[in-house]
Parts: structure tokens; C-alpha cells; sequence
């Protein structure tokens, strides 16, 4: 039992050297955030989501389960809950791969190659059948909507990223009441 308990460290510590920004959910190591940013040469580029993983016991024997927090338009992804069909992980997976394969690998092949005969977002399928163009520009909307960087700051994050623009803009104001006071 201790070999997969050392992997899912090693993995871990791994995935955190990488580029991805890494936030732990509580102590243990099964349960974490990963920022993740759309692949270039797609309708998701620019796009940032904060995805959801989540280790069973048995990893590296059963793959990760994954989600993204923050909305995304995609044949494959649930709307509402953000729930990832990841057939492909599922049935492709092998303890050989690693969270790195899952964020370099999986997720960007899932967002460039959707399969939208297997949807859990029916509405975003049948478009992307229909009239890709309006697919793509409804991705686009979604991506400036949901997925910019601001968009997945935790809320501590979000709340000092609130005090340092307010602290810009009194100081703004201060200069603002200094400069009328000198005329």
C-alpha cells in the first residue's frame, strides 16, 4: 500500500515543478486544483479553468477523476457540473502515465479532438455538428466569460487582489486631491 501512497507524492510533486499552478484542497494529497489553460490552435486558446482532481486509493492503478470548476462549452464536458467524460482516460490508461500526461496530454487532446457522438453537453454537440463556425465563436464567448485568469483565483486570492486594487485607487485618489490642491 505505501508504493501507491510514494507515487501519488511523486506525481504530485511532479505535477508542482511543472507550469501548472497547483492548490492543495486540505491536507491529504488526493484532492487538489490545477490551473489549466486552453490549447493554442483551438477556440479554448487564452482560456484558463481551474480543474478539479481528484486521486483514488488505487492510483496510479485507476486513473484521476476530473473536472473543471469554471464554466467551459465542450460535446464532452457537463455544463452544470463540469464533469469530464474521459473515456479516453479511462480506457487508455495505465499506470505509466502521470498528471503531468493528464495536463499536457489528455485534457489538451480532449479540448483539440471533442467527440461530439459521445456528449454530456448535447446542445454544445449538436452544434459542433451543425455549424462548427458558431460553435467555435460560442467557445470563444465562453472562454471570455468564464475562463479568463481572474476568473479562477481562489477567494482568498481574489479578496487581496481586491485590497491591492483598492489601495491603488485611494492612492489614485490621493493624487487626484493633491493635484487639485496645488492650483
Amino acid at each position: 500500500m505505501s508504493s501507491p501512497s510514494k507515487r501519488r507524492e511523486m506525481d504530485l510533486m511532479k505535477l508542482m515543478m511543472s507550469d501548472y499552478k497547483v492548490e492543495m484542497i486540505n491536507d491529504g494529497m488526493q484532492e487538489f486544483y490545477v490551473h489549466f489553460h486552453g490549447p493554442n490552435e483551438s477556440p479554448y486558446h487564452g482560456g484558463v479553468w481551474k480543474v478539479r482532481v481528484e486521486l483514488p486509493d488505487a492510483y496510479p492503478y485507476k486513473s484521476p477523476s476530473i473536472g473543471f470548476i469554471n464554466k467551459i462549452y465542450h460535446p464532452n464536458v457537463d455544463e452544470m457540473s463540469g464533469s469530464v467524460c474521459l473515456d479516453v482516460i479511462n480506457q487508455t490508461w495505465s499506470p505509466m502515465f502521470d498528471l503531468v500526461n493528464v495536463f499536457e496530454v489528455f485534457l489538451p487532446q480532449l479540448l483539440l479532438y471533442p467527440n461530439p457522438s459521445d456528449p454530456l453537453n448535447g446542445e454544445a454537440a449538436a452544434l459542433m455538428m451543425r455549424d462548427r463556425a458558431t460553435y467555435e465563436q460560442r467557445v470563444k464567448e465562453y472562454c471570455e466569460k468564464y475562463a479568463k485568469p481572474e476568473d479562477i483565483g481562489a477567494a482568498t486570492e481574489e479578496n487581496s487582489s481586491d485590497e491591492e486594487l483598492s489601495e491603488d485607487e485611494y492612492d489614485s485618489s490621493d493624487e487626484q486631491v493633491a493635484g487639485k490642491a496645488d492650483p
